[in-house]
């Protein structure tokens, strides 16, 4: 029982903290289009919000209950090569969260130099791994 309580709590948290990776970069679009100080503000207030109450804490909780949930058959799951491939896209996933970080200060400095063009790509990083990781975890291919 308690494999099928972390089990739930694991996607919840993983489900929180998509939805951050997906909406920060979304409101990085609207802040690279904006020019005055009032929307900069803003912008500024719901990307530290969004980053700090959100995709941390999430990020932390999916982190700790994925590794939980490791640590209760280790010997099975470090034998598959699905949960390698998983590993190394929740590794990149963390970085992406901590270059979503990254990019927060700039804008709040007033340093950004990148069009919203560019966050618009930016932001379909996250969808492809979240389509990896889905696949990898449901259909085990390896």
């Amino acid at each position: 029982m308690l494999y099928l309580w972390l089990k739930a709590l694991h996607i919840i948290a993983m489900v929180c903290w998509f939805a951050g990776l997906f909406y920060l970069p979304r409101l990085f679009v609207y802040h690279a289009m904006s020019n005055d100080a009032t929307s900069h503000e803003r912008f500024c207030i719901m990307e530290r919000k969004l980053y700090r109450g959100i995709m941390l804490p999430s990020m932390i909780a999916t982190l700790a209950l994925g590794i939980w949930l490791l640590t209760l058959n280790p010997g099975y799951y470090f034998s598959q090569g699905w949960m390698h491939a998983k590993l190394t896209l929740v590794a990149a996933l963390v970085i992406y969260h901590h270059l979503c970080g990254a990019q927060l200060k700039r804008f709040a400095r007033g340093e950004n130099s990148r069009s919203h063009v560019f966050y618009r790509w930016f932001n379909e990083a996250p969808v492809l791994a979240l389509l990896g990781i889905v696949i990898l975890v449901v259909v085990r291919p390896f």
